[in-house]
């Protein structure tokens, strides 16, 4: 069992090799002095979600805040101007920790890497400590990789290695391997503690700094939190405020009311936000899951063209220019198809659209989850923006109100069968190797992460709650979900899928129209969890 020599600190997992390097006593100090003083205010924070949505769910609306109009009605204030590495983001490529997955998307031409240890990784604790590493290694330029067939992997040596961000786990989440105090920590704290103490100050030797993409909050308070933390950390080791910046994902219906708010809490250390739009989606379905005004029909017809998504993207890049930090867009999931020419033209229209539409609208940059398609987004940005961003493009035309935000209504859009049957595909496909510890998965020709998952079993809850009816005039009653599921499942080979059956269990408690959890990775994270001696904590 790893001794963790630090007081009230257990490690439970197994270390080995290198990753004790991590795990050192005065990173687990560091992570622990952040877990005590700031765990309280994170964990009134989330019961403060549960009792808004008592509210919700009472009958209340969301709406801007009253108490912070003031905030929002001076014009007069900025967040900070953009730091080395972080002036163009034209083209921002996102993935998980994996080592080849970094040299990769560090050598992809983007001008940004979003190493990412929350959605697009399943957190079993060998991916959150090797992902440390790997981030140390990739921070001195000195990662590489070899694979089973002897193909190396190392850096470009010509000076363009895209600038990289860490996204850490959101609030909700815990990590189990390391006890504070009897606690879980924190995995947020946990997360950012350790790259932060590793690598702050050699990022900054290396000429950009300590950067990350802050995910899932729902309030300015939570963004308090993490500036907080911020200052406390830069405090501990020297390090002047303001070195960190942090972009945060508007990617609840909370947060795309307190825009302003977000960004005034992190002003000193704000890099902008981020139109993280299928976790927005799942947020709508999740905040009004109860009401049958807010059904949304299939996955596919929810688009950028819906009102309500349309009012959050305006209202975003308005409210980042105002502030002069960047409005960046969202992501590109599609990958190559090898084996079918047409296919894959129509899929690489589609990508160059959707970057059409996000320059020409405003946003300073885009997101995009394969290689491939870093030179197609470039394009559009390099024909449509030929300045650093787009500060510049005010959008004072933009009024967007309560009722904006709110507007589900979509045209055209249908329940059908197929949608039922794509959701619960999709929902299985990736629980299964989520549980199997891959959070990166490619389904359809898509590279999804637990986002799409979210939404996916959101709408088979709400449908089932609500008895909706497909076009095809069935109604989607828990039996007929269940009947589904067991077809979809037995095209599945559990020899390819191990976890199978744990992802069907899951699956079939959220489909019910009864049991909700907040999160599939709160759900599952117990079952990828494991001490050291390979039993279950």
């Amino acid at each position: 069992m790893f001794q963790s020599k630090v007081s009230g600190v257990q490690v439970l997992g197994k270390v080995a090799g290198n990753q004790a390097e991590i795990l050192t006593p005065e990173a687990l100090s560091f992570v622990a002095k952040l877990h005590r003083l700031f765990n309280p205010t994170r964990k009134q924070l989330l019961k403060a979600r549960e009792q808004l949505y008592n509210k919700i769910q009472a009958g209340a609306s969301l709406d801007f805040l009253p108490e912070t109009a003031h905030i929002r009605n001076d014009l007069k204030w900025r967040a900070a101007r953009p730091a080395p590495g972080l002036v163009d983001r034209r083209v921002e490529i996102t993935g998980p920790v994996d080592r080849k997955m970094v040299i990769n998307a560090l050598n992809s031409g983007a001008r940004t890497f979003m190493a990412d240890f929350e959605d697009s990784s399943s957190p079993t604790w060998f991916n959150m400590i090797d992902g440390q590493i790997n981030m140390r290694d990739a921070v001195r330029r000195s990662i590489s990789f070899t694979n089973a067939q002897g193909k190396e992997y190392k850096l470009r040596t010509d000076g363009k290695v895209a600038t990289l961000i860490v996204r850490p786990r959101g609030w909700h989440m815990e990590e189990a391997h390391v006890l504070i105090d009897g606690e879980r920590c924190s995995a947020s704290i946990f997360d950012f503690g350790l790259y932060f103490f590793h690598n702050a100050k050699a990022a900054i030797a290396a000429g950009f700094g300590p950067y990350f993409y802050l995910p899932k909050m729902e309030s300015y308070l939570e963004a308090r939190l993490w500036n907080d933390i911020f200052n406390v950390a830069q405090d501990e080791l020297a390090i002047p405020r303001g070195t960190i910046r942090g972009t945060v994902l508007i990617e609840t219906i909370v947060a795309a009311f307190q825009m302003d708010e977000i960004i005034y809490e992190l002003r000193d250390h704000s890099s902008g936000l981020n139109c993280g739009r299928w976790d927005y989606i799942f947020s709508v379905i999740k905040k009004f899951r109860h009401d049958p005004r807010y059904i949304l029909p299939d996955r596919s017809a929810v688009t950028m063209k819906s009102p309500f998504m349309d009012a959050y993207v305006r209202l975003l890049i308005k409210t980042c220019h105002l502030r002069g930090v960047h409005a960046m867009g969202g992501m590109a999931a599609q990958i190559p198809i090898k084996n079918d020419p047409k296919a894959n033209q129509a899929a690489i229209d589609k990508v160059r659209a959707d970057k059409r539409r996000e320059v020409l609208a405003g946003h300073d940059g885009t997101w995009v989850a394969h290689p491939a398609l870093v030179t197609i987004a470039l394009e559009e940005f390099n024909q449509n923006m030929p300045s650093p961003n787009q500060f510049h493009v005010r959008r004072e035309d933009v009024v967007v109100k309560a009722a904006d935000l709110l507007n589900t209504n979509i045209v055209g859009g249908k329940i059908t069968e197929a949608g039922v049957r794509d959701n619960i595909s999709v929902g299985l496909l990736y629980m299964a190797n989520w549980l199997n510890a891959s959070g990166c998965v490619p389904i359809h020709n898509l590279m999804e992460d637990a986002a799409t998952a979210e939404i996916s079993r959101s709408q088979l809850y709400q449908w089932v709650r609500h008895g909706a009816r497909t076009a095809e005039g069935t109604v989607i009653t828990p039996e007929f979900a269940a009947k589904v599921l067991k077809e979809e499942a037995a095209k599945l080979d559990r020899k390819q899928y191990p976890t199978l059956d744990l992802a069907v269990k899951f699956m079939g408690s959220q489909m019910t129209g009864n049991r909700y959890d907040d999160f599939l990775t709160t759900l599952c994270y117990d079952s990828i969890v494991k001490t050291e001696n390979g039993a279950r904590l």
